[in-house]
């Protein structure tokens, strides 16, 4: 059972969402600084830069986005060039292009743009000129997986493809076909407004925070929306209601007399989970470093000194640590590579058990990531793939 709680003020939309009673996701979207990953836009390209395989697109934002070549290249692999080309084959300067937004602004670069389209449902992300059909890794049953692929293969034309989400799992065709068309005739709006209007221009807005959320993770058979605004709440009822036309959504107004995020004690939390030094329930601690693409995650034993012996205490240690460290990396949204030093163990079974433990913790995170293993050094290293910037307030 999920509570997802919205907190709505005239500057900012905040969103918590709590699983098990334990904060899991927490992001503030201010009205004057929305992020646009996913969203469209009808760039001109303004440089290409032949030494960086890469062209800077003016899409009408302060600074101009990176187009990568690979982003270029055909999505379809079967129309993927066998020796990869100079940008300048592939986009001149002053040349058009429909772009979507990868990786918002950050810093002093801008946003990161592709040609390689999707727009993410309900129960599939449809992709317009992919050429394939993918399911979800994290739908293991084989027959299952077989009947999403024969469902997809038969809703999509020639070019199109689209992957069946894990939600897909169980859902009715007739719920998948809906989800594809309504995708469908987006993918055309945009490509008819991109006609009509000059570059730069928007084409096509992702969905506000509170919408994502609700999109990718609301079960309404068990799951609570909490929302301390009466039009927001009736906005979210609406929305749900659109996306799950047969379900009755649970939202509710919170009348409670002190703050919504203080009432389930989201403010200390957040203080708490967002430092430097994050405690482990059992008395060892956590010190995360940061950089622009690493992170640095090292576990020590602190306070807690149970156990039968040294390596009883380092192995439960190292256990409620990858436990933790699954929900705040995932609570703070870190991209990148991420790098843990967990406490040195002899035993080989106890090294095994832990990365095992990080796994299954770190499987109930909607972002895409890998567990490379431990490295020769006695590390664990894995990669999380990050899109927006988090922002906390």
């Amino acid at each position: 059972m999920k509570q997802m709680l919205v907190h709505c003020a005239s500057d900012l939309t905040a969103m918590a969402l709590i699983e098990n009673n334990k904060l899991v996701e927490y992001t503030v979207e201010y009205a004057q600084r929305q992020g646009v990953v996913g969203s469209f836009f009808k760039g001109k390209v303004v440089n290409v830069v032949p030494g960086m395989q890469a062209a800077f697109v003016d899409i009408g934002q302060k600074k101009n986005a990176f187009l990568y070549i690979d982003d270029i290249l055909p999505q379809n692999l079967e129309q993927y060039p066998k020796e990869k080309p100079s940008i300048q084959d592939l986009v001149k300067t002053g040349q058009e292009l429909v772009v979507q937004v990868t990786k918002d602004a950050f810093g002093n670069k801008g946003a990161r743009i592709t040609t390689h389209y999707s727009l993410p449902g309900r129960w599939l992300v449809y992709m317009p000129y992919a050429g394939y059909v993918a399911i979800s890794k994290k739908i293991k049953q084989e027959e299952e997986r077989e009947r999403l692929k024969t469902a997809g293969e038969q809703l999509r034309q020639e070019e199109e493809g689209l992957i069946l989400r894990t939600v897909a799992e169980q859902q009715s065709l007739i719920s998948i076909e809906q989800d594809f068309r309504y995708l469908q005739e987006q993918w055309n709006s945009i490509l008819n407004r991109a006609q009509k209007v000059a570059a730069p221009s928007a084409l096509h807005h992702d969905l506000s925070m509170v919408q994502r959320l609700i999109r990718d993770a609301y079960s309404p058979e068990t799951d609570n929306i909490i929302v301390d605004c009466p039009k927001v709440a009736e906005e979210v009822s609406v929305f749900v209601s659109s996306m799950l036309p047969n379900e009755k959504p649970h939202v509710n107004v919170y009348k409670g007399t002190t703050p919504l995020l203080e009432e389930y004690l989201i403010t200390p939390q957040v203080e708490r989970d967002f430092g430097r030094k994050t405690w482990l329930p059992g008395g060892g601690y956590l010190i995360w470093d940061h950089t622009e693409a690493l992170t640095v995650i090292d576990v020590n034993t602190g306070k807690y000194t149970g156990g039968q012996d040294l390596e009883h205490t380092v192995y439960h240690t190292n256990l409620e640590a990858a436990m933790e460290m699954a929900r705040l990396i995932r609570l703070r949204d870190i991209g990148g590579i991420i790098i843990i030093d967990f406490i040195d163990m002899d035993s080989e079974a106890h090294r095994d058990a832990v990365l095992d433990t990080l796994g299954n913790a770190m499987a109930q995170d909607r972002t895409q990531h890998h567990i490379l293993g431990w490295t020769r050094l006695g590390l664990v290293e894995m990669t999380r793939k990050r899109m927006r910037e988090i922002m906390i307030g």
